[in-house]
């Protein structure tokens, strides 16, 4: 139970921060790619 707690939080933490820069466009495309497999890698 606390492993998936915490891994929630990872998740909205990330997601967070995924949606803040496709905002700010601070990353490139090809840079999210390259973010989200170490996310995919993470799980």
């Amino acid at each position: 139970m606390n492993k998936m707690l915490t891994s929630a939080a990872v998740i909205g933490a990330g997601v967070a921060a995924y949606s803040y820069m496709q905002k700010n466009n601070i990353v490139s495309k090809r840079d999210m790619k390259k973010i989200q497999r170490k996310v995919m890698k993470m799980f």
